[in-house]
């Protein structure tokens, strides 16, 4: 079992003490039971009032309201709450009701969520877990079960989780439960819970495309991202692409990309899986029968243009700071740049990687189009990449271009007055910069008086 944390034992404790009950919830017990490191602790607590539960949590701590109409309050890391009971007032995912009752029933309160998996709740003072629903045989048996269909196509958002959930349990879906989720509509949901989803589903699962092709049965890619369904039925050249069209190119794409993030920071690992996911979509407008084979010229730079179209509906821009939507479009217009590089090894020059640089991370580029060059059965030769990236490296550029050695202020010095001359000479000087005319700021201020 999981260690829990000192914090939730004690506001366990303190509950116990008041005369209640508190029972952790959700995903820590869901991803205790499955063998994972749980994360995201939630306590329900149970048989005290909204009030005499807010002064036992401040006795240990800052108290901070989260949900005062259906309370939940947040002490440290670890969410504490009311069981609730949920009104359906309206269409959609925010059409609910809802209202904390400390004397509902443990099995009323795991009725309202999702999966059987998500309804498991354990006694953190006496090990005992409350099964109501038989989620641990469906874990164990890996079957995604939802715990009340009447209710379930109530909250829309549950369709997506219920992709996520199948491809990190790796869970099977039966024909009902397939029909349910391709029987609610999606047009209700917000982008940012969308994307949180979607995020969840790229980053999570050891093969992602086990909930991308649930997605796409069910037609939830065709209702929300066309550009995606698209990708189904164009066909490829079958020496370079034994494995099928681009649909099915792009899955094994996608879980090639999963194996090369662990080890970046959240917003480069979904910068990375974005770009495998989005790397192709370019090839059905640009798809065509010539000289008797598929060939998709051009499709690198006409695929900016769908990317952006379904970055907008995500409403993905920058996360932490890190400008995700630069880089995936990055990815998008040059993934085969490693591959053609390499076939000029000899020719290509420093310059040439500097100035890559200038418009996408060569080492995400890199991770990408190494998922696309594995992304296919055969003994394909992916070294190509391995080679792109160990020079980006030896150049210092494998995240981004060179800064500017000569700026404004130096020109200033020189007396060049700020204005389109200056910034002439300024592009000019960092060109020659770029190819390694110039490496210190004294051969760029030398290289700006010959100019003047």
């Amino acid at each position: 079992m999981a260690a829990i944390p000192d914090l939730a034992l004690a506001i366990a404790h303190a509950v116990r003490d008041a005369g209640g009950r508190a029972l952790i919830v959700g995903g820590w017990v869901r991803d205790e039971l499955a063998g994972l490191a749980p994360k995201d602790l939630d306590l329900e607590v149970f048989r005290l009032p909204s009030e005499t539960l807010r002064a036992t949590l401040e006795r240990l701590g800052r108290v901070d309201t989260v949900g005062e109409s259906f309370t939940v309050y947040k002490i440290g890391d670890i969410d504490v709450s009311l069981p609730r009971r949920e009104s359906k007032t309206g269409r959609g995912h925010k059409g609910f009701t809802v209202e904390g009752d400390p004397d509902l029933p443990f099995i009323d309160a795991a009725r309202r969520r999702d999966f059987t998996i998500n309804a498991i709740g354990r006694d953190p003072l006496t090990g005992e877990v409350l099964d109501p629903f038989d989620g641990r045989r469906d874990l164990a048996e890996r079957r995604l079960r939802v715990v009340d269909r009447a209710t379930f196509g109530d909250d829309s958002l549950r369709v997506l989780r219920a992709f996520q959930l199948a491809a990190r349990f790796d869970l099977a879906v039966d024909d009902e439960t397939r029909a349910m989720l391709r029987a609610i509509p999606l047009d209700d949901l917000p982008a940012e819970r969308v994307w949180g989803e979607i995020d969840k589903l790229l980053r999570l699962p050891v093969r992602p495309s086990l909930g991308l092709a649930l997605a796409f049965d069910v037609g939830a890619i065709e209702r929300l991202f066309p550009e995606l369904q698209a990708l189904a039925g164009c066909p490829q050249d079958s020496e370079w692409h034994p494995e099928g069209d681009v649909w099915v190119h792009t899955l094994l794409v996608v879980d090639q990309a999963r194996r090369r993030i662990d080890d970046l920071e959240r917003p480069q690992a979904t910068a990375v899986m974005l770009g495998a996911l989005l790397h192709d979509v370019g090839k059905p407008a640009f798809t065509a029968m010539i000289d008797g084979r598929w060939r998709s010229p051009g499709h690198e730079e006409g695929g900016v243009a769908p990317a952006t179209a379904m970055l907008d509906r995500l409403n993905v821009h920058t996360l932490d700071g890190y400008d995700v939507r630069r880089t995936v479009l990055g990815i998008v217009a040059h993934h085969l740049k490693p591959g053609a590089l390499h076939k000029e090894a000899a020719r290509v020059t420093d310059g040439a990687f500097r100035r890559l640089a200038l418009k996408v991370d060569p080492e995400l580029l890199a991770r990408v189009a190494k998922s696309d060059c594995l992304g296919r059965p055969g003994p394909f030769d992916c070294s190509a990449m391995d080679w792109f990236l160990e020079r980006a490296r030896s150049l210092g550029v494998e995240h981004e271009a060179p800064k500017p050695l000569v700026l404004g202020r130096h020109l200033m010095e020189l007396g060049v007055e700020p204005g389109p001359a200056m910034g002439k000479i300024l592009k000019a000087i960092y060109e020659k910069q770029l190819d390694g005319e110039i490496t210190t700021v004294e051969e760029g201020i030398a290289a700006a008086r010959a100019m003047l």
